[in-house]
């Protein structure tokens, strides 16, 4: 008994001087993270022409036998010298920019800074790829993220946006700003439409006698609300301004793609990319891998990520909201055992 009291005293005494080690390091993060505002980031560029390459030399260590892996290499030797010697033009660049958007459009974040960094290099001559997949969300989220985007139109250099599994809503809004969108054959595409929706507990409150007041200063400042009672003249309003951004999505998709029938297309449907192409939201069936791929035969690829710092409390926050996140997604699909088709 006295060794477990003994053992128990020095436990507690290794945890407290844990916890304040611990304590001392988020206090000496946040203090210097006082002061340090955004920009603070770093962008990095990865030569996707290299990847190919090695990918490509890793097989041919696998598949070939030494000898003619060995004249192999001088073939390529030797060509790589003559090209060089003879001088001959530089191949055409090809930014490759890379958007997962949630329901925030938070990649937005990055987003703009890859842009503004290619922006300062890149000509007519070159390429955006942007490789997209988004289900769409907020409104005005999406409305920068799109505006990002067109700011690569608006300079004259050719933008290609690949979807690979979704780009539906906003994130259509996004893919149409490209001159070109390539799409996956099962990729997810269209969504042009608007929705909201909310609970309303008036009743319930109304039931156990329980008061709310909703005061506001003009007519419409309040439409539907959760907790107020809800009339027919808040609905009207409230149906009318998500008719009225309907409107400005359709505006905006047609555009960009003059060639769609807006109004056939505009109903909040989506297809997949076969079905997608033969309504001209796609203009090629093809994944993001195939093309880059035939790309890099012909143009320098160069991937762009821009990464904020995080101090210590977000990199923690973040790691646990990851966890978060996995065990929700764990649970979800052993209760619907995965059966999305």
């Amino acid at each position: 008994m006295e060794f477990l009291m003994e053992y128990a005293g020095f436990l507690a005494k290794t945890v407290t001087l844990v916890a304040a080690i611990l304590v001392l390091l988020v206090a000496f993060a946040s203090v210097r993270g006082r002061g340090r505002g955004k920009g603070s980031g770093q962008l990095n560029v990865v030569h996707l022409n290299d990847f190919y390459k090695t990918l490509h030399q890793r097989l041919e260590q696998a598949v070939l036998d030494k000898d003619l892996l060995k004249q192999q290499r001088k073939v390529e030797a030797k060509a790589a010298k003559l090209a060089k010697k003879q001088g001959l033009a530089a191949k055409p660049r090809l930014f490759v920019l890379d958007f997962d958007g949630d329901i925030k459009a938070s990649a937005t974040d990055s987003l703009r800074h890859e842009i503004t960094a290619l922006l300062s290099m890149a000509t007519a001559a070159d390429e955006v790829v942007l490789r997209l997949e988004s289900g769409g969300g907020m409104v005005h989220s999406y409305g920068l993220a799109s505006s990002q985007l067109a700011r690569v139109r608006q300079a004259g250099i050719p933008l290609t946006v690949c979807v690979d599994k979704v780009a539906a809503s906003g994130g259509y809004m996004m893919a149409c700003i490209g001159n070109r969108i390539i799409s996956a054959p099962f990729a997810i595409l269209g969504s042009i439409g608007v929705v909201a929706q909310l609970p309303n507990v008036h009743r319930l409150l109304k039931k156990h006698e329980i008061d709310f007041e909703v005061l506001t200063a003009g007519e419409y400042k309040r439409t539907l609300t959760v907790f107020g009672e809800n009339t027919d003249k808040g609905r009207e309003k409230f149906q009318e301004d998500l008719e009225i951004t309907h409107e400005l999505f359709k505006g905006f998709v047609a555009r960009y793609r003059p060639q769609l029938n807006i109004d056939e297309i505009a109903t909040g449907e989506v297809w997949l990319g076969l079905a997608a192409q033969g309504k001209l939201l796609v203009d090629d069936l093809q994944t993001s891998d195939e093309y880059l791929a035939e790309r890099a035969k012909s143009a320098e690829l160069y991937q762009l990520h821009y990464a904020e710092k995080k101090s210590l409390q977000e990199r923690v926050g973040l790691a646990a909201s990851l966890t978060l996140d996995r065990l929700i997604l764990s649970w979800w699909s052993r209760l619907y055992q995965q059966r999305f088709w």
